[in-house]
């Protein structure tokens, strides 16, 4: 080769692979020394999220309860708003009913003559009651 025995060359070339696996294995424990320091905080966001996890089980528990108490209260409502239901129905087919039985009456009312013997009807309730009312002060005054 160049002059340079064959012993020298080899012997150089191990020393430059030597050099070269010292420099990897700098690199690889520089690595490992990173990995080890955030296993550390691997463990610590883990606890983390097991912790969050077990208050997020803990809040779902709670909204079920919740959800199903609110279920309850409404199914009573419902309940009570179809009965009401049923009984309003019931009150406006009767208020139907007396309507037209009203209807009826008055209308007979209207087109049944008078008698011959009283040409005159009868003096209103109301009118007698309010003209006695009318002259109750005047009698208090009166006797006064």
């Amino acid at each position: 080769m160049f002059g340079l025995p064959l012993g020298i060359v080899v012997e150089t070339l191990v020393a430059i692979l030597l050099a070269t696996t010292i420099g990897y294995c700098v690199i690889l424990n520089q690595r490992l020394k990173r990995l080890h320091s955030d296993r550390g905080e691997l463990r610590q966001m883990v606890a983390d999220l097991v912790q969050a996890t077990g208050l997020a089980q803990s809040a779902i528990k709670e909204l079920k309860a919740t959800a199903q108490e609110a279920e309850a209260g409404l199914e009573s409502r419902l309940s009570d708003a179809e009965t009401f239901g049923v009984q309003l129905a019931n009150h406006v087919s009767a208020g139907q009913q007396i309507m037209e039985r009203l209807a009826r009456i008055t209308n007979a009312a209207r087109t049944q003559p008078l008698d011959d013997d009283r040409l005159e009807p009868e003096p209103n309730k109301v009118q007698s009651a309010l003209q006695q009312l009318s002259m109750r002060p005047r009698i208090r005054g009166n006797a006064a």
